[in-house]
């Protein structure tokens, strides 16, 4: 872990992974509603072994739950301005790193992660391409301030998020002028890039995978 900056009288903490070589463009990897867990770390990593600097910020500042009740009592704690804040903290810190280059960052998050990178792209134009996965749509209003270019994923057995609410997100977003994309995987539920839970599905998660990196490849890449 690193401690990566301050907001509000917090240290703020995070699992920082570096690429074999560098500089590189730097990538913010965003937690689902269990928090900063081995599985998030390890996404971080593989973000950082395909060539990006990237930073899962530790949103629950120490705690990690394993069970959903706990789970969802502490998504319910937080709150999205406070993240955002310490987000924007995060960036910078990526941005001033010498094993970094670029002057954007790019995002990726999952679940509540997904619905806080949504955010982020509309909160702070440090973004130049977001990786939301299954996370809760924009509003309209909301989409029309994304900065940079957004990738929306779900799953299209995913009882979360009705289908029709992420054409509406792809629609906001495509009428303000925001380069976007939406995939969505047949077969696959919530929660389907998570190799440690029931809900992995294969298939989706390595093709979303390679999406994903097409997407900071056109968008963070040239930044």
């Amino acid at each position: 872990m690193v401690e990566y900056g301050e907001y509000d009288q917090q240290t703020l903490q995070g699992h920082l992974a570096l690429p074999a070589s560098g500089p590189a463009p730097a990538v913010l990897v965003i937690q689902e509603w269990w928090g900063l867990n081995p599985h998030i770390k390890d996404v971080a990593n593989r973000v950082a072994q395909a060539g990006y600097v990237a930073l899962a910020p530790d949103l629950y500042h120490g705690e990690v739950a394993t069970e959903p009740t706990e789970a969802r009592k502490l998504a319910m704690a937080l709150d999205q301005a406070t993240a955002l804040a310490e987000l924007d903290v995060a960036a910078r810190y990526l941005l001033e790193l010498e094993s970094t280059k670029g002057s954007q960052v790019g995002i990726m998050g999952f679940c509540l992660g997904g619905r806080i990178a949504q955010a982020f792209a509309a909160h702070n134009p440090l973004n130049a391409a977001a990786v939301s996965f299954y996370g809760t749509p924009l509003s309209d209003e909301e989409a029309a301030q994304v900065h940079g270019a957004l990738l929306a994923i779900w799953g299209a057995a995913d009882q979360a998020y009705p289908l029709p609410r992420t054409e509406q997100l792809e629609q906001a977003l495509t009428a303000a002028g925001v380069p976007n994309r939406r995939l969505v995987y047949e077969g696959a539920g919530h929660s389907f890039f998570n190799d440690t839970r029931s809900s992995y599905h294969a298939d989706a998660a390595q093709d979303a995978w390679q999406q994903s990196l097409e997407w900071f490849a056109t968008y963070l890449d040239t930044q």
